[in-house]
C-alpha cells in the first residue's frame, strides 16, 4: 500500500492552477489557466493587504472558480492569510517532496524562488491526485491543536531553562539542589528573589526562615528544622566576587522566565480544559484506558472531528510515524523505525500506549508478551501497542462510539484470539502457556 494520503475531494473544476514559493519578504508565484499553455509569474509581497488585492484579482478574472494552489506549507502565515479565500484550494506539499521532486529534473542542485514555483506547478498540474487539499477543521479542534502543540513548546522551552538554571546554581550556590526536590518552583523562586546567595540567606534570623517556609505552604516542621540547620552549616562553592555575583543576576533572571513559562502553561491548560469540556467528541477520547487530561486533548486532535480524513487506520499508522518502513528489493528486506513524520503526533500516540498499560487488561499482556516472548525493547513494544491501538480507536472514531474493554476482551475471546485467552478469568489448572499467552488446555475444554 502506497504511504501517500488520497485525496478525500472529487476533482473539482479548477479555472487555474498556480504555485507559491514563500519567503520571509517577498512571495515569488506561477500561475497557468485552466484553458492554456502560458504561464504567468510575478512577485507578492508577504502582507496581508498585498495577499488581499492578489486573491481578489484572481476572483474577478476567473469569475470565483475554484484556483488550485500548491505551497510549501500546510500552516503559517501564508496559509492562514489564504485559506480564508473560498475560490482558493490550497494543495500543501511536503518540503522534501517539493525537494526531491525539482532534484529529479535539476540533478545539478541549482535551485532559485522563480524555478521552485515551476517545479511545484509541474508537480501540482501532473500528480495532483496524489495531494490533500488543506480542509481545515472546526474552529474547537483547530484551537485546540494550537494549544497543545504550543504547551508541548513552553514545557520543553521550561525544562531547558530549568537545566540552564542547575547549572547556573552549581557555580555558585550548590546546596539549594540538595534542599529542595525542584529549583524551578515558586519556593526557589521566592527564596532566591529575598536572599540570592548563601550569605544573604545565612545572615537571616531562624524565625525568620520559619516564617518564610510557612508563607511558602511548607508544614512539615522536621523538614523545616532540618532545612534550617542545613543553611547554617553550609559553606560557600566559592567567593570569587565576579563567580558570585554574575551567576546570581543569572538565576534570578533565569527564574523568573521560570515563573513565566509556568504561569503561561497553567493558562494554556485552563485553556485546554475548557475547550475540552465542550467539545463533541470528548467522550469518545475520555473512555480510552490511560487517556488523562493531558492525552485525551492530544488523541482528540490527531483523530479531527471529519470523519472523512483518513479512509483507514493504516493511513493514520503511516503518517503518525507509528507503522514502520519496509525496504525490500530484490532477496533482502528491511524493516526500520519511521522517521519521516509529524514528531508530536507520533509522540501523543506513544505515550497513550504507555499509560494504557497500566489501565488496559489486553494492553498489558500483549506489552509483556512482546518483551518476554519476541524480546523486543520497550520502545519497540510500546510502538507495536500504540499501531494496535490506532486501529481500534480508529474504529472507535469512526463509528462515533465509546470504547468499551469489556466488549473489546469479548471479541478478542470469540475470534479466539490468544490475546483473548490470557485476559479471560478461569482456573490455572484449566490453561496452559502457549506463545506467552495462556491458552484452555484440550482436557479441560
Amino acid at each position: 500500500m502506497s504511504d501517500s494520503l488520497p485525496s478525500v475531494n472529487s476533482e473539482l473544476e479548477y479555472a487555474a492552477f498556480a504555485a507559491i514559493d514563500w519567503a520571509d519578504q517577498k512571495n515569488f508565484w506561477r500561475l497557468r489557466p485552466a484553458d492554456s499553455q502560458k504561464e504567468e509569474h510575478g512577485e507578492l509581497e508577504n502582507t496581508p493587504e498585498a495577499v488581499e488585492v492578489w486573491a481578489a484579482s484572481l476572483y474577478q478574472r476567473f469569475g470565483g472558480r475554484p484556483i488550485a494552489i500548491c505551497l510549501e506549507q500546510s500552516r503559517g502565515a501564508l496559509v492562514y492569510m489564504l485559506i480564508k479565500y473560498p475560490h482558493l484550494v490550497l494543495f500543501p506539499v511536503h518540503p522534501t517532496t517539493a525537494a526531491r521532486y525539482r532534484e529529479t529534473f535539476c540533478t545539478s542542485g541549482a535551485k532559485d524562488d522563480p524555478s521552485d514555483t515551476a517545479s511545484l506547478l509541474d508537480l501540482l498540474m501532473r500528480h495532483r491526485e496524489r495531494l490533500r487539499p488543506l480542509e481545515p477543521d472546526t474552529t474547537e479542534t483547530r484551537l485546540l491543536q494550537f494549544l497543545v502543540e504550543e504547551r508541548r513548546t513552553l514545557v520543553d522551552e521550561k525544562t531547558r531553562q530549568n537545566n540552564r538554571l542547575i547549572d547556573c546554581l552549581k557555580r555558585y550556590f550548590p546546596q539549594l539542589l540538595s534542599w529542595f526536590d525542584d529549583v524551578s518552583s515558586p519556593l526557589v523562586e521566592a527564596l532566591l528573589e529575598r536572599w540570592p546567595n548563601l550569605p544573604a540567606l545565612q545572615r537571616a534570623h531562624p524565625g525568620t526562615l520559619r516564617k518564610f517556609f510557612h508563607e511558602q505552604n511548607c508544614r512539615g516542621q522536621e523538614k523545616i528544622e532540618a532545612r534550617i540547620a542545613a543553611i547554617y552549616q553550609a559553606v560557600p562553592a566559592t567567593r570569587d566576587a565576579a563567580v558570585c555575583e554574575g551567576a546570581r543576576i543569572m538565576a534570578r533572571g533565569l527564574v523568573a522566565v521560570i515563573a513565566t513559562l509556568r504561569n503561561n502553561i497553567a493558562e494554556i491548560d485552563r485553556r485546554i480544559a475548557e475547550v475540552v469540556a465542550t467539545h463533541p467528541e470528548t467522550s469518545l477520547f475520555d473512555s480510552l484506558p490511560g487517556a488523562g487530561k493531558a492525552l485525551v486533548p492530544r488523541l482528540l486532535v490527531a483523530f479531527g472531528t471529519r470523519r472523512e480524513r483518513f479512509a483507514s487506520a493504516e493511513e493514520i499508522q503511516r503518517y503518525s510515524g507509528i507503522a514502520p518502513v519496509t525496504k525490500a528489493s530484490g532477496n533482502s528486506r528491511q524493516v526500520s523505525f519511521r522517521r519521516a513524520c509529524p514528531k508530536f503526533l507520533r509522540q501523543t500516540f506513544h505515550e497513550f500506549a504507555l499509560h494504557s498499560i497500566g489501565q488496559s487488561v489486553w494492553a498489558k499482556a500483549y506489552y509483556l508478551h512482546l518483551r518476554n516472548d519476541e524480546k523486543k525493547g520497550h520502545h519497540a513494544a510500546v510502538r507495536s501497542l500504540a499501531y494496535k491501538w490506532i486501529r481500534i480507536v480508529y474504529r472507535c472514531w469512526k463509528d462515533g462510539k465509546p470504547y468499551d474493554e469489556q466488549r473489546y476482551l469479548q471479541s478478542l475471546r470469540r475470534r479466539g484470539s490468544l490475546l483473548g485467552a490470557v485476559c479471560a478469568v478461569a482456573t490455572p489448572a484449566g490453561w496452559q502457556s502457549v506463545a506467552g499467552f495462556q491458552k484452555l488446555s484440550q482436557n479441560s475444554a
